[in-house]
């Protein structure tokens, strides 16, 4: 890769369609988990009152804080109690997991993974938030192992297509990623990141037009940052 302009376009799609997708998919994970654990906290905590070695207590406890309260050192407290009392509580090491991730403590998130998988070798959730751990830590073929099982389990995951697709980007088999993005599209015809990530695979190999077909496709859907990229290729 000898032309600049396609590094500075590498480098730029890269940042800017990372970052925005693991931030959106860990928003729309912990708002979900919100939504589900509103009101929760406060009839447990009444129960750990009384039932202080109780490890479903220190789960939901657990749990409620770290979303409720973003207190995550006392969330993994929590957490650690729950494992303490139970060590077979899958639930309690994914959540610790994905704090722990949120906290950038992705070699500690990928070991609680590694437990819940253990734990239950179908757990297609724990495949997935190990392989977007891996990402972080450049582990892209690890992280690949992942999203494929991930996608034997779920094979309408549309978001595991994405990831899969960028780890493919990111090991320069940019082919295999087009494929991974067709997928997204496929699932989501409106989904902006896809275009985008696709278009960034088509320049790299060559297919200047259809790339920018869909950068321009991706700016309509509302990835305005994609014009900047347009322009970029058109003034190389």
């Amino acid at each position: 890769m000898k032309n600049p302009t396609k590094k500075r376009v590498l480098a730029f799609l890269g940042l800017m369609a990372i970052i925005g997708f693991l931030l959106f998919s860990l928003e729309t994970k912990l708002k979900k988990a919100k939504e589900t654990l509103t009101g929760i906290v406060q009839n447990y905590s009444k129960v750990m009152e009384i039932y202080s070695k109780d490890t479903e207590s220190f789960y939901w406890q657990g749990a409620s804080t770290r979303y409720d309260l973003q207190d995550y050192s006392r969330a993994i407290k929590n957490y650690n109690k729950a494992i303490e009392l139970d060590p077979k509580d899958a639930n309690a090491y994914y959540w610790r997991g994905l704090i722990k991730g949120a906290l950038h403590d992705h070699t500690g998130a990928i070991q609680d993974f590694n437990r819940v998988i253990e734990l239950d070798p179908k757990d297609a959730s724990a495949y997935s938030w190990r392989g977007r751990a891996k990402c972080v830590l450049l582990d892209y073929k690890g992280a690949i192992q992942d999203f494929n099982k991930t996608i034997e389990l779920e094979p309408e995951n549309a978001d595991i297509y994405f990831w899969r697709g960028s780890a493919k980007y990111d090991l320069q088999d940019y082919a295999g990623a087009i494929q991974d993005f067709n997928k997204v599209i496929e699932f989501n015809p409106k989904n902006a990141d896809g275009y985008a990530w696709r278009g960034a695979a088509k320049y790299l190999l060559g297919a200047e037009r259809s790339a920018l077909e869909d950068l321009s496709k991706a700016g309509e859907l509302g990835k305005t940052e994609a014009y900047e990229i347009i322009q970029r290729i058109q003034n190389k």
